[in-house]
């Protein structure tokens, strides 16, 4: 007996994300083709399909390549991908698609990112629930034969020397001083991109001596999970940069779409910090092509380091909510040049003003060769400040303790924006935070920052005592 499937336990916002077996199948997915080929109009189009190394991608790549055939659509199957390869696809091929992968989520786990012709992002605003409510039907119902066009053919292509090859024309790495470089792809897709991109298997290499971390594509995660933004998960790398003495250490995530940097000390290098180098440079590369103020997005809970290093570098910073759907969309509402998110997804507009981890550690590898300051040093000057981090408080009222904090400060000089949740800022410059529901759970997500590490910590711990106190 087939397991009863409820779709909407698996759309989210942004992508698909469900546990196998449970609140994703084989089954489900044929009919998510089927949708996905509906909805968007792609009958008689080509439709890219690639999987990441779960063990079920394989499996939900043929099922939604059926779905999609079934309606007209002419799947063009791309293997083993990552997430960003799939944006490279869509954007030089033209052609709408999905990669089947769940990120850096456990084992369990599988989903969906979908991208439109161009790589123009799928997310609830734009179709994806539009999707998902078809294939439910569709679920539930039976596929209909498709009236509009005969079923489509499968056919397999492979774009991993095509993607290596464009990265490289983006940024010049020939030239650099030799660099010792640690990478944990976390056995994820960053085994599979990183020999392509910054070794020699499909390219001629680079200057670039690349110390492998679990490179095995293995989507059961033995060494340790996917998910770089969890400190617990780089401690392997920054053992390994300090052990190999090497001059960077880079961190993937399962689907290598975001990108961690470690100095040569072990240290993380935030991505507001990554986010104002390589802000820098394109701001410096667009001037040059003849654009006299080039923009720069990221989202508000980056250091405020960020908007600061693009308005002295002659570019004009724009600040977003935090979420890929509302970057890419102010990415091509303002025809900026690069975008950053405290997450570590980076966005050009050279690479389809979609993100790309790689891209960004291409950018720093270029920054840190073309001059011989060690990293620590080097990306010290972008990171000014002293970050909280991001803190959870699990609160069932939400917007009673932000209430509460915001009649803490009623008396102090600062200002209230509430762009994205609720954001204070003293208006000397000393210090912000930002306090952020959850969508999908019970925390509210503190963020903040201070001119030195006893402000950060005061406001911090104030902050935090007054949330948490009738949680």
């Amino acid at each position: 007996m087939s397991v009863e499937i409820d779709l909407s336990e698996s759309f989210k916002a942004y992508d698909v994300r469900g546990i196998v077996g449970a609140t994703i199948n084989a089954e489900a997915v044929e009919a998510i083709g089927a949708a996905f080929v509906d909805v968007l109009g792609l009958s008689g189009q080509d439709v890219l399909v690639g999987g990441d190394m779960r063990p079920s991608s394989p499996e939900f790549s043929a099922a939604f390549a059926r779905g999609a055939a079934y309606r007209g659509a002419n799947p063009k199957m791309l293997g083993l991908i990552s997430t960003d390869e799939l944006y490279y696809a869509a954007g030089s091929l033209g052609c709408a698609g999905v990669v089947f992968t769940a990120s850096h989520n456990p084992a369990a786990y599988n989903g969906i990112k979908m991208a439109k012709a161009g790589a123009v992002p799928v997310s609830s605003d734009t179709g994806l629930f539009d999707i998902r409510d078809l294939a439910q039907s569709y679920l539930d119902e039976g596929l209909p034969v498709s009236t509009e066009a005969p079923e489509g053919t499968v056919a397999e292509i492979d774009v991993l020397a095509d993607y290596a090859a464009y990265l490289r024309e983006l940024v010049d790495l020939t030239g650099i001083r030799p660099l010792k470089v640690v990478v944990d792809a976390a056995n994820g897709m960053g085994g599979l991109t990183t020999p392509a991109v910054l070794g020699d298997t499909l390219l001629p290499g680079l200057p670039l001596e690349i110390i492998e971390m679990y490179f095995e594509l293995d989507g059961t995660f033995p060494n340790h999970p996917a998910n770089p933004l969890e400190p617990e998960n780089l401690r392997d790398l920054r053992a390994a940069v300090i052990k190999h003495g090497a001059d960077i250490g880079l961190a993937f995530d399962g689907d290598a779409d975001r990108c961690f940097v470690i100095d040569e000390l072990g240290n993380p290098v935030s991505p507001s910090a990554v986010t104002a180098l390589v802000a820098v440079r394109e701001i410096a590369r667009a001037r040059a092509a003849g654009e006299d103020t080039p923009v720069i997005i990221h989202n508000l809970i980056t250091s405020r380091a960020v908007p600061e290093a693009v308005a002295a570098a002659g570019g004009r910073p724009v600040v977003t909510r935090v979420g890929h759907s509302f970057i890419k969309a102010v990415m091509a509402q303002e025809g900026a040049v690069f975008g950053g998110e405290h997450s570590a997804h980076y966005y050009f507009r050279d690479f389809y003003n979609a993100d790309t981890g790689m891209l960004a550690a291409m950018h720093v590898l270029a920054a840190l060769g073309h001059q011989d300051t060690p990293l620590s040093e080097f990306a010290a000057e972008y990171e000014p400040y002293v970050s909280s981090g991001e803190i959870n408080s699990e609160v069932q009222d939400k917007a009673g303790a932000v209430a509460r904090v915001l009649a803490e400060f009623t008396d102090a000089p600062v200002t209230v924006t509430r762009m994205d949740g609720t954001t204070v800022a003293a208006t000397d410059g000393s210090y912000w935070f930002n306090l952020r529901p959850s969508n999908t759970e019970p925390f509210l997500r503190y963020n903040g920052e201070a001119i030195d590490t006893a402000t950060m910590e005061s406001i911090r711990n104030q902050v935090l005592s007054i949330v948490r106190s009738n949680a």
